[in-house]
């Protein structure tokens, strides 16, 4: 006996065509719910160079949204396309920056949400999650799991987001299969279960065993190097094809671990799988295209149509008629030639229509949405309509602020979009002081995407700006993005600080704690106090002396006053 992998939930996935297969057996039955239900939204999640950017691009390429493939420096394919558009993230050959990306697949609109692997830009990566209805979680089959992937997995969990792993790099020689498998449940503490399991590793990588057909699928290697998809054919497990592929050794051993999979391994749920109870698992290579085909057919019947999503009030049915949806993320500069701001929205109900109006309301402000737009990495297209579960970009003059809700109801307001308290502190000087109007402009808007805090001294008579970050890259990227969009050089003075809180409790007064250099505090742009501490001793001292009257935070929500 072979493998299973089965449920009765599942069943009525694998038996679909396609989306719409899967909707014809739902109660839904008005166009506008039948559009939400085909939605997708997930976001990929890994720690830095697991591959994330090759994976999007070859997900596009299968997704019909292009042609030919590259690699992320390549020149030579005309028509390849990344996610990667800003100039530093091209020089560097890194993601800093969230982008938002959709291709259609078997009968779903699928909205991808590639984020930055790197640690530094964390926040962006915990904002864009607030977005996403499931994760696509990647891990390097000769790394494992890493630092940060254990710390996006830890803010998919608590927000209940289901996750998909798909194990990469199959075509490099790393860890036995089963060594990941057992690595991702000790570490990560969910239990996994296999969809698939590969055939060979390294340059005998060719495909993968399918644990619900019960099918070997040979991957064909071809001249285009991963640039066209990879075409598969079936072979016979037990076959002589098979032996001479990866050995007789290689074939036994295959068929016991498929077995002990059987045996051993944890049965699927699609209940425990949206609730965040268990990881579905993928192998293959994005980098050659190997497998990619089978995670796609699998994972459009997994990943869920649009949830409810939480708000002051309670749950918010993705299928009610009043369109809503909230800010995640706000970009400035896409296009430096015209000095634009796009507002990132996160549908969350009904159907959004070019030129419609609705209310800000956080700030009372009505938003006449006529200029409304769909991404295809940097590029733009005009959109005239888009439902519950799409990501839709808006103008913006600057009345929007992350975490903001849209919506033609005044009574919604969404919830769940923390800011993070900073680590990395510096002071930013002018090399040419007439340029200070540029400088407060550009820092006010890069404050605004959430590429770092823009903090004000506690006393108002010192004008100079301190930035707070996560990390020193985004320090670095801020000054970059200075000098190339708002043509400011900027000069970088670090502080002596490494922690901060917000403090909430009513008459504090900051003269009772600070201690030049150890001790000092800031105001954020929503006027709300910030102690910053010289390490994290000192914090717990200052936090053990006004423990009795006042409230130190590590997150805080917008709107929270002092």
């Amino acid at each position: 006996m072979l493998p299973t992998f089965i449920c009765d939930t599942y069943e009525v996935f694998i038996n679909a065509k396609n989306c719409h297969d899967m909707l014809s057996t739902s109660m839904t039955t008005t166009p506008i719910q039948r559009e939400i239900d085909r939605r997708r939204t997930f976001a990929i999640i890994s720690h830095p160079d697991a591959g994330k950017t090759t994976l999007t691009e070859k997900l596009l390429l299968y997704g019909g949204a292009i042609h030919t493939a590259g690699a992320v420096k390549s020149k030579k394919a005309a028509k390849s396309a990344t996610s990667d558009w800003m100039s530093i993230e091209k020089e560097r050959g890194i993601s800093v920056a969230s982008s938002v990306m959709q291709f259609e697949y078997a009968g779903c609109r699928f909205n991808l949400l590639d984020t930055p692997g790197h640690n530094d830009f964390s926040e962006d990566t915990y904002r864009t999650l607030t977005a996403a209805d499931c994760a696509v979680m990647l891990v390097d089959i000769a790394k494992g799991v890493e630092p940060q992937t254990i710390k996006l997995f830890q803010v998919c969990k608590t927000r209940g987001i289901p996750i998909v792993t798909f194990v990469n790099k199959m075509d490099r020689d790393g860890r036995e299969p089963m060594e990941v498998l057992d690595e991702i449940e000790n570490v990560l503490g969910i239990p996994t279960t296999p969809v698939n399991y590969p055939v060979g590793m390294g340059k005998q990588f060719r495909g993968v065993f399918d644990l619900a057909s019960k099918k070997l699928f040979q991957f064909d290697k071809t001249a285009s190097q991963g640039a066209k998809q990879a075409e598969a054919i079936e072979v016979d497990l037990h076959g002589s094809e098979v032996a001479s592929w990866i050995g007789e050794a290689g074939q036994a051993e295959l068929i016991e671990s498929l077995e002990l999979i059987q045996e051993a391994g944890n049965p699927f749920s699609m209940n425990a799988f949206l609730a965040g109870e268990i990881s579905p698992v993928f192998f293959g290579s994005a980098m050659n295209n190997f497998g990619i085909g089978p995670f796609l057919e699998k994972f459009y019947q997994l990943c869920p149509a649009p949830r409810p999503r939480p708000t002051e009030l309670g749950e918010h049915d993705p299928h009610a008629s009043p369109f809503s949806g909230f800010v995640f993320k706000i970009q400035a500069n896409m296009d430096p030639k015209h000095r634009d701001r796009i507002a990132f929205v996160r549908i969350c109900s009904g159907k959004f229509e070019r030129g419609m109006k609705a209310l800000n309301t956080r700030s009372g402000r009505k938003i006449s949405m006529d200029r409304s737009l769909n991404f295809f990495a940097s590029e733009r297209i005009n959109i005239e309509e888009a439902y519950s579960g799409d990501i839709l970009g808006l103008w913006d003059s600057g009345h929007l602020r992350i975490g903001d809700t849209i919506s033609e109801k005044k009574d919604i307001k969404f919830v769940g979009m923390p800011t993070f308290s900073p680590e990395i502190f510096v002071r930013i000087r002018l090399a040419d002081p007439m340029k200070r109007k540029q400088l407060m402009k550009g820092l006010e808007q890069l404050s605004d995407e959430g590429a770092v805090q823009l903090l004000n001294h506690y006393d108002k008579s010192r004008v100079e700006p301190i930035l707070g970050a996560v990390g020193w890259l985004q320090i670095e990227v801020v000054k970059h993005r200075l000098q190339a969009e708002y043509n400011v050089n900027a000069e970088i003075e670090r502080l002596p600080y490494q922690e901060a809180r917000w403090i909430f409790g009513e008459g504090f007064d900051p003269k009772n704690i600070v201690r030049p250099g150890s001790v000092a505090c800031l105001r954020d742009l929503e006027d709300r106090p910030l102690i910053l501490f010289d390490n994290k001793w000192t914090r717990f001292r200052v936090e053990e002396k006004l423990k009795d009257g006042f409230d130190f935070v590590a997150a805080v929500q917008p709107g929270r006053k002092q």
